[in-house]
């Protein structure tokens, strides 16, 4: 039976097809989806876990316990999971043991454009990375076989392109001859005291070298020979590229990327006159090819930034007379309007950080839809590095101000985020008594990756209800006396409780108590309730638009003179702020 389905679908299906019995992942584009689709196979266990490295530590105890087990992520959050998977290179696994890691090139939905290949490198873990679905099926199957053959975590390294683009997908059968899950004690393999790391090191090293051997013999990594003047190595998406703007050249296709297969590297270039590798982001097969004393090019033609395509690679072979120019087309491509980002009409962090940008805070931010507060006409944050940050930065920025100064760090975090990781965050500013605010923007879910279950709103990724993580007390718990929530939609009351804590000269907490505009059933306030301008009272002051709410347009006179605001009543969802800012109350609402 075929399908069409999307990486991320066909590795749902994969790692189902494969006996796996448990799954966990935290959401993050372009990973979020795959273990979306996990949850439609009841055999699976699979939830959503606080962070990453949770749900490696979760796969890894199901590993230990006999099971086949998925991690998911997208490549930041391999960051946060680098400690156990380093450590579970040395253990090894009892039933396979995959971790899937989504990279971003181009950062369509990231902070950084890190390359996932050199974490299967530096933990000595082998990687698989396919260039479609069906291989997106094909190889989460095969990550499971050769985990449980070698002994080892097995990495798949996807991105943005293969996790989202669609293919036919040939589906098998799920394995039913597994042997069930069985706890067997195996403290020397399982217990990582130095002792015993030192005795399982050799055998790290010795699974890559056999793993390479492997590799060269390995049906997923491949020669296809044709012309004899031009050899291209590739992997992943790069290969559905080179084939097609560069049809006559021969391909190594590798599927794993690491160990590399040096005997086949080697036969391959024997057979080519010149060598090319090309790949995205880092150079990490050119650097190995060129350590084996093999001449090839790569990122000398190539860019070590963003996203490659077929077009990409035909200009940069013309322009470097290696293929023949390709003529321009006729036709001119008409330009595509910009769209830059915004936030939902009616969501609950805007008024926030209006508020914020007036009390003139200097706002440490974090990663979730808030991080949109940056954009005009908000312009209200001022650090984003990593989950969880926004906290420690604030914390470590009011040591080293003045008092006057200290008072103007705002640290924002949204309530996913701060389970993820900025309880610790919080911890230490409450223990080392760091005199900042502390905003969290409890919107109830998940929301910038497609409003996913967290700790604290109540329900599991299956949809079952589930206790709630009480914010507020956690706070009092890590140690913050002083925690108040307020309704963001109330612009008094929020510029109030903001004012009054960024003079506290101790740590303090604001929690915002709105949802995500887009959970079912929280879009509007009053059913069928929405706001309109009143075009006789609009003076045109244009203190509505301060906001930057998509609802709200601009349209010019026809005369030229000043113009008014309009209110788009399809967008338009009734949370209020912009009537709070008129002050010729010329916008109120209609049934």
């Amino acid at each position: 039976m075929k399908e069409i389905l999307s990486g991320n679908e066909a590795i749902a299906r994969g790692a189902y097809e494969a006996g796996c019995l448990v799954a966990s992942a935290y959401p993050g584009t372009p990973s979020t989806e795959i273990l979306e689709n996990v949850i439609n196979y009841k055999e699976i266990n699979a939830s959503w876990a606080p962070n990453e490295k949770v749900a490696l530590e979760v796969a890894i105890g199901a590993s230990f316990g006999g099971a086949r087990a998925l991690a998911c992520m997208k490549h930041v959050g391999v960051n946060v999971a680098a400690d156990p998977l380093f450590t579970a290179s040395y253990t090894g696994v009892k039933g396979g043991l995959v971790l899937v890691a989504a990279d971003d090139p181009e950062m369509h939905s990231s902070q950084d454009e890190q390359d996932s290949r050199n974490y299967a490198r530096f933990a000595k873990v082998p990687m698989l990375e396919p260039a479609d679905s069906q291989e997106c099926l094909a190889f989460t199957r095969l990550a499971f076989d050769l985990s449980e053959q070698f002994d080892t975590p097995v990495m798949l390294r996807s991105c943005t392109r293969i996790s989202h683009g669609k293919s036919v997908v040939e589906l098998g059968e799920r394995r039913n001859d597994l042997p069930a899950p069985k706890l067997v004690k195996d403290a020397p393999k399982l217990v990582m005291l130095p002792g015993n790391a030192r005795v399982r090191h050799p055998l790290v090293e010795e699974r890559s070298v056999k793993l390479s051997e492997y590799g060269d013999k390995a049906a997923v990594n491949r020669m296809e020979i044709r012309s004899a003047e031009i050899g291209v190595i590739c992997a992943g998406v790069t290969y559905q590229y080179v084939r097609e703007a560069l049809p006559d050249a021969s391909v190594l296709k590798l599927g794993m990327v690491w160990p590399l297969p040096h005997n086949l590297i080697r036969e391959f270039s024997s057979k080519v006159k010149q060598l090319y590798v090309v790949e995205e982001l880092d150079p990490f097969i050119e650097d190995q090819v060129k350590a084996m004393g093999i001449s090839c090019q790569g990122k000398g033609l190539t860019s070590l930034c963003g996203e490659l395509s077929p077009g990409r690679i035909r200009d940069v072979f013309a322009k470097a007379g290696i293929i023949p120019a390709v003529a321009a087309e006729a036709a001119a491509v008409e330009p595509v309007p910009p769209r830059p980002p915004n936030m939902c009409p009616g969501c609950p962090h805007r008024g926030l950080f209006y508020e914020l940008n007036r009390a003139n805070a200097y706002v440490t931010g974090d990663i979730g839809c808030y991080t949109l507060g940056f954009m005009p006409p908000l312009n209200a944050m001022d650090t984003c590095v990593c989950m969880g940050a926004s906290i420690s930065m604030g914390s470590g920025m009011v040591r080293v101000l003045p008092p006057e100064e200290q008072k103007r760090v705002v640290a924002v975090i949204g309530d996913s985020t701060f389970l993820h990781t900025g309880v610790n965050s919080l911890m230490e500013m409450a223990w080392n008594k760091a005199p900042a605010t502390v905003i969290i923007l409890d919107n109830r879910i998940t929301a910038m990756t497609g409003r996913q279950e967290n700790p604290a709103s109540g329900f599991t990724l299956s949809g079952e209800q589930a206790e709630e993580v009480n914010i507020p007390e956690l706070c009092k718990a890590l140690g913050i006396k002083h925690v108040r929530t307020v309704d963001p939609y109330d612009l008094d009351a929020t510029r109030q409780a903001i004012r009054e804590e960024m003079e506290r000269p101790e740590p303090s907490v604001v929690i915002t108590n709105r949802p995500c505009v887009l959970i079912k059933g929280a879009g509007r306030f009053e059913k069928g309730t929405i706001l309109e301008v009143d075009q006789g009272k609009c003076t045109g002051c244009k203190a509505c638009l301060r906001i930057g709410c998509p609802a709200i347009e601009w349209k010019p006179s026809p005369d030229g003179n000043k113009g008014k605001a309009f209110i788009d009543p399809q967008l338009c969802t009734g949370c209020t702020v912009c009537q709070q800012l008129c002050k010729f109350n010329a916008i109120g609402g209609r049934k």
